[in-house]
């Protein structure tokens, strides 16, 4: 799992304002290997259309990885005889890396990719890009699951989708519906931020991609899709499966380790620009509540587990302390984690301190209550002595999860507005700087990415370069930057 630093805390989402109308605002990507018959009339269909219904300028990228026929000829005739289209060759395999490195070169505020074999039907295109240039969202899917969605496949391909998104859902807890549907679209400050985290450069790419979002709380938007099955589809659906499900356990596992700086993936509070300014607004107060509260319960359960074991060889007061340790350590744990949304292993070793400080109150309260019930009852039965617990338990939770909260795992988002400078251009959704313009005209070629090889080359140089090693090692077309960080600034307690 790729664990880059990202460029810094996303802007607020603003409506892409308009500009000349000859700058692309989309950049659609078709990544093709050894499609030398689909390819001419896929680009020429989606160019007409776009044409014809898209009320921007618009660009068509064919990302030709590392095809071993004549693909990469037909693109460069299209590029040379449509200025809106260009090609982009590379040296290696994978869907994920093609995607990576044209997205990463482009200067397009709004990205988008789509199969060769235009399953998906072109008029969900212009509602699917549609939210990212508003701003109301961050990515955009399209999805053959939705009631509203019509779709024309096998019962084979159906029952794989199907029990790949519930393998999703129950795993990685996914709230999308299709992860797999070849028709999404991202806000290129985004996909700044976003990509540099993203290991896979296969098929596994774009799951990846919208778990990271979904989980660092970007708004994915979903539009149902048309979408009528290609029978000569040449991708491998065990392989894929495989490949997909190992993927699943290595994002999983990262995201369980909290490996991951998501926290530089979230936005501000609100895209009213009222809302930009509001201090001390409270941070996910509910969502925490019950997160604390399901944390509680399931301690409390192993807590009374606990007790019930060390009580057949111990006394009540000693029983107690036992059980109660063990179960505050492992609350802590995952009350960190869970419910305040601190990843990493930084201040680990004070938030276990802190939280047996309040264990110590909480002790306090269930010994004092099982001194009472010894006062009051020489010899209580083993029920009483629970119901007892469990009631003192209750008052201790309620001051636990306000003492976590206040003490132990505080709101700090006010103290690390100063560390991150966003170079955020509302005016213009131009190319970053060092990143050059496409010319008006047939070309055959995305310029290198700032900061490789060739950017000493002419600028717009139409001869073919390994675009994926830009891709792997170059972020240089970013628009914002990072001041040197302070050591808590890796320790997130934001819960998004």
């Amino acid at each position: 799992m790729r664990t880059d630093p990202s460029p810094g805390k996303l802007p607020a989402r603003e409506h892409l304002p308009a500009t000349d109308a000859d700058t692309p605002v989309l950049d659609v990507v078709i990544p093709v290997y050894n499609e030398d018959k689909d390819l001419q009339p896929c680009v020429l269909r989606l160019h007409e259309h776009l044409e014809r219904t898209f009320p921007y300028a618009f660009r068509i990228t064919v990302a030709d990885n590392a095809s071993t026929d004549s693909t990469s000829r037909v693109a460069e005739v299209l590029a040379a005889e449509i200025p809106e289209v260009r090609s982009f060759r590379l040296e290696q395999k994978g869907r994920g890396r093609a995607l990576r490195a044209v997205w990463s070169a482009s200067d397009a505020p709004v990205l988008a990719y789509m199969d060769v074999d235009l399953s998906t039907d072109l008029n969900a295109l212009l509602p699917l890009v549609a939210p990212l240039i508003s701003g109301h969202s961050d990515l955009a899917i399209g999805s053959r699951l939705s009631r509203s969605s019509r779709v024309v496949r096998g019962a084979k391909r159906e029952f794989l989708s199907r029990s790949y998104n519930l393998i999703l859902r129950g795993s990685l807890q996914a709230r999308f519906s299709d992860a797999q549907c070849g028709f999404k679209a991202i806000r290129r400050d985004v996909a700044q931020a976003l990509l540099p985290l993203v290991e896979d450069t296969g098929w596994f790419f774009d799951t990846e991609m919208l778990v990271l979002a979904e989980r660092a709380g970007l708004r994915i938007h979903e539009v149902p899709v048309d979408w009528v099955d290609d029978p000569d589809s040449t991708v491998h659906l065990v392989k894929t499966a495989t490949d997909d499900l190992k993927g699943v356990w290595r994002v999983g596992r990262a995201l369980a380790t909290g490996s991951l700086p998501l926290d530089r993936l979230a936005r501000p509070f609100g895209d009213d620009p009222r809302d930009r300014d509001l201090t001390d607004v409270p941070g996910g107060l509910a969502r925490r509540l019950v997160g604390f509260c399901v944390v509680g319960g399931l301690s409390t359960l192993f807590y009374l587990l606990l007790y019930s074991a060390c009580r057949s060889f111990a006394g009540a007061q000693t029983a107690n302390a036992l059980a109660l340790l063990v179960s505050a350590v492992a609350n802590t744990a995952a009350n960190r984690r869970l419910t305040f949304g601190v990843r990493g292993r930084s201040g680990a070793v004070r938030h276990q301190a802190q939280g047996l400080i309040v264990f110590g109150i909480g002790l306090a309260l269930t010994s004092g209550s099982l001194a009472a019930l010894k006062a009051a009852s020489s010899d209580p039965s083993h029920s009483t002595e629970l119901a007892v617990l469990i009631a003192a338990n209750l008052a201790a939770t309620v001051l636990r999860f306000l003492l976590f909260r206040a003490w132990v795992f505080p709101d700090r988002r006010d103290e690390g507005t100063s560390h991150v400078v966003v170079s955020h251009r509302p005016a213009s959704y131009g190319p970053a700087p060092h990143a050059p313009v496409a010319p008006h005209g047939p070309v055959s070629q995305v310029p290198a990415p700032h900061g490789h090889a060739a950017h000493d080359q002419a600028p717009y140089d139409t001869t073919q370069f390994r675009a994926c090693e830009a891709a792997d090692r170059t972020w240089g077309d970013s628009t914002m930057q990072l001041q040197a960080m302070r050591p808590h600034d890796h320790d997130p307690r934001n819960a998004r």
